[in-house]
């Protein structure tokens, strides 16, 4: 084929990453998700006739499972049990014939942990965020959103009709900003979208002074707390709680979240919020309605875990303890880190094959550590982004710590 056909520019941009060090190779794991954990190294990738070797133990840097539950005996057999009373799948979308009780029990488990009127499941929470926007907001209204919002929220805000406004990240001054064009140019409703916590930084919105700007405004708020339901907050409910605002789910807040992160670690998301909006969700958005039911496995895995967070707060004390004994390790070791307390915790090189060569070093320590770089972080912010879980012990921290000194030591 010519290099003017679709498979001829395929291959060269194909060519363009491997030539610029940003591919992305796939670890294949061959155990439970977990702190431990086996892998092999080259997984067999997109057609790649290279074939994955022997599989070793691995230490694992890099899961979104905070609370170490996704390897949890009391998750696998609720899900177990789920799959014997209420089947493998639904074969069908929500309001044909693929709502059971246990949808409803875990929606309204759901918003009432997390202090909403309802919630509603998706597949995920890329699709949560993808059918919000265009089902809230039309071409009167404006959406305000800040500048590192994760690409599930960018791409739902692309859905809408609405008018867009981006504000610097976290940075107030610009929000204000950035609200008072929207009024000024006519919109008749306002939505503000935000990360709770931002995914490659660790970075913590300033909800409450957000909500505060809200007020003046005549705006509503959206998060994204993907990266904080379950442990963030006193009792592990998110942003809200931590920001003080759980007296206010009702009349300013609307949020999407997940289950595949600390809430068990398997699939499926949702969004929570006043009865009306989740309800206009159920009526309209496009992947709650064209989108198979979340299977019943992970509903009764996911009640499991929420039943685990109600009363885990050893859990949740274990994964701060381990997050500042880690960054403290870090810092000692003389790595530049993005500040902040979050369970996130990126360590910056900025170059993309520097970070690139030092993950691959790690993986030869028996250290699984994933290297970013663009377009998933900004071009020159690579970085290796570690992240904290209540399923390492001291032991493995200081282990991984003595790796990432020696790998510095080896590689620079």
């Amino acid at each position: 084929m010519s290099e003017s056909s679709l498979i001829g520019r395929v291959r060269a941009k194909l060519n363009e990453v491997k030539s610029a060090g940003l591919w992305k190779s796939e670890r294949l794991l061959t155990a439970p998700q977990a702190g431990h954990t086996r892998a092999r190294g080259d997984a067999e990738v997109s057609g790649s006739s290279r074939q994955a070797n022997t599989d070793r133990p691995i230490l694992n840097l890099c899961a979104n499972n905070y609370l170490g539950l996704a390897d949890d005996a009391r998750l696998v057999e609720a899900a177990t049990q789920a799959m014997r009373s209420h089947g493998y799948g639904l074969a069908s979308v929500r309001f044909i014939c693929g709502t059971q009780d246990i949808h409803r029990q875990l929606e309204h488990r759901l918003a009432g942990f997390l202090g909403f009127d309802d919630a509603i499941l998706y597949g995920s929470c890329f699709d949560a965020n993808g059918g919000l926007f265009e089902t809230l907001l039309d071409e009167a209204d404006a959406v305000v959103s800040d500048q590192l919002n994760h690409a599930s929220i960018i791409d739902g805000i692309r859905l809408c009709k609405a008018a867009r406004f981006r504000f610097v990240h976290n940075d107030m001054p610009d929000l204000e900003k950035q609200l008072k064009a929207a009024r000024e140019g006519g919109a008749k409703s306002i939505l503000i979208s935000t990360d709770g916590v931002f995914s490659m930084d660790g970075t913590i919105a300033q909800l409450g002074r957000i909500v505060e700007l809200a007020d003046r405004f005549d705006a509503m708020v959206h998060f994204d707390d993907c990266h904080a339901t379950g442990f963030l907050g006193a009792s592990g409910r998110g942003t809200h709680e931590h920001a003080g605002l759980m007296d206010r789910c009702k009349d300013r807040l609307v949020t999407t979240g997940t289950l595949g992160k600390a809430v068990g670690g398997a699939s499926g998301g949702y969004t929570a919020g006043a009865g009306e909006i989740v309800e206009l969700l159920r009526q309209r958005s496009r992947p709650y309605l064209f989108s198979n039911s979340l299977a019943p496995a992970v509903v009764g895995g996911s009640l499991a875990a929420l039943d685990a967070i109600e009363r885990g707060e050893d859990l949740r004390a274990r994964l701060w303890e381990n997050t500042a004994m880690w960054r403290g390790l870090l810092e000692a070791g003389g790595f530049e880190l993005i500040p902040g307390s979050h369970p996130i915790v990126p360590v910056m090189f900025g170059d993309e094959r520097r970070a690139k060569a030092f993950s691959e070093a790690l993986w030869e320590e028996g250290v699984l550590a994933v290297a970013f770089a663009f377009p998933v972080v900004p071009k020159g912010r690579a970085r290796i982004r570690t992240q904290m879980s209540a399923g390492l012990t001291g032991g493995d921290l200081e282990r991984a710590a003595g790796a990432f000194v020696r790998v510095k030591r080896a590689v620079g």
